[in-house]
């Protein structure tokens, strides 16, 4: 008899892994609503879950199509076949997908447990797999937010990786020049300025609703602050954003023309240092480092999975890199936290990933002293 926790154990995967697994399952679709997705939040009694196949396979006869009746009968078997390979739920909680590629007669049944809890519990047969749900876990780890201010105008944008989004744009009412004189004019001066306080609140708002998420993920590693003039330093020092998120904010702050799309893409151009001072800084020299080390004192470092495990957990590594497609980056993750090394996750977007993750693996220890 095979051990549950044995088989509990195969089923997690990673990030990387997970990456790959999920490209797959979007080649595949269908004619008919045949593709079962299945995803089981940690916590969910698997009893539960199987009293809902068994009953959801008893209503197939209802299909009046024989040949979709028959792949939606054979995914729900197939689902709980799986299902009773185990004793419970893991901490992750689990996900499903099985079905019938109709036209040549491919079958795949895939159950696993992801990186991060699944959020719902959800069933259905499509014509496709759902995959939603766990998109948000294999995208980009660090982004940087940005916020181009004005006294009247706002645009709220994320850049992770190479993508770069506009989360929303903001518009306020301020009124322009006047010809008012005396008391009317101070009076109007104080209006228009209590309406650029009211805006800037909004902006803060809407932009801790976009980014304290992204914060409490440990995804969002900085934010930059543009914009004409002088509103993004009045912005900045008013305290308009979140404490939290003021923590974050760059120290140097970029002059830009426009809003929107092209105001974002004007950040990126010329801010391009504060970016990879807080997004790519740190996997880019890492990786000069290795290279350097490398070239000239071979000693220094380690570059095969056996070697690298042993100098962690030696305690010898000072940094480990780690390309983000290894199928178990999770490993390392918990190796770098038990014995005190740092972890610096290289991205596929880098220019000389590919070449490290072909070359090396996609692991390699920078070492504190030599072996």
């Amino acid at each position: 008899m095979v051990e549950t926790s044995s088989i509990e154990s195969k089923i997690s995967v990673g990030r990387g892994e997970l990456r790959q697994l999920l490209k797959e399952l979007k080649k595949w679709s269908a004619p008919a609503t045949v593709l079962l997705s299945l995803y089981i939040p940690p916590g969910r009694p698997l009893s539960d879950v199987m009293q809902l196949l068994r009953q959801e396979y008893s209503i197939t006869d209802n299909i009046k199509l024989k040949r979709t009746r028959q792949a939606v009968k054979r995914a729900l078997s197939a689902a709980m076949d799986r299902l009773q390979l185990i004793s419970k739920v893991p901490p992750n909680g689990l996900v499903v997908f099985c079905g019938e590629n109709m036209s040549n007669g491919d079958f795949l049944c895939i159950m696993l447990s992801p990186p991060d809890p699944v959020p719902v519990f959800y069933y259905r047969t499509d014509k496709r797999f759902i995959t939603e749900f766990l998109e948000d876990m294999v995208e980009e780890r660090d982004a940087v937010g940005i916020i181009i201010v004005e006294r009247d105008q706002a645009t709220i944008g994320l850049l992770k990786g190479a993508r770069l989004d506009v989360l929303e744009e903001l518009h306020g009412y301020v009124p322009g020049k006047h010809k008012m004189g005396g008391q009317s004019q101070r009076r109007f001066e104080r209006i228009i300025e209590q309406l650029v306080e009211e805006f800037y609140k909004k902006v803060g708002e809407r932009a801790a609703r976009h980014f304290l998420p992204l914060l409490e993920k440990g995804i969002l590693k900085g934010i930059i602050l543009a914009g004409p003039g002088y509103a993004k330093i009045d912005f900045y020092k008013g305290g308009y954003l979140d404490y939290r998120l003021q923590k974050l904010v760059s120290k140097d702050m970029i002059d830009v023309a426009y809003q929107g799309d092209q105001g974002l893409k004007e950040v990126v151009m010329k801010a391009s240092n504060v970016i990879q001072a807080q997004a790519y800084r740190e996997s880019t020299e890492a990786l000069e480092e290795f290279k350097l080390y490398l070239a000239r004192s071979p000693g220094n470092v380690v570059y095969t999975r056996k070697e690298a495990e042993k100098a962690v957990t030696m305690g010898a590594v000072k940094t480990l890199l780690v390309h983000e497609e290894v199928e178990d980056l999770e490993k390392w993750r918990e190796l770098c936290k038990s014995f005190g090394c740092k972890l610096v996750i290289i991205p596929s977007s880098l220019p000389e990933a590919k070449w490290f993750l072909e070359t090396f693996e996609g692991i390699a220890g920078i070492l504190r002293y030599k072996l």
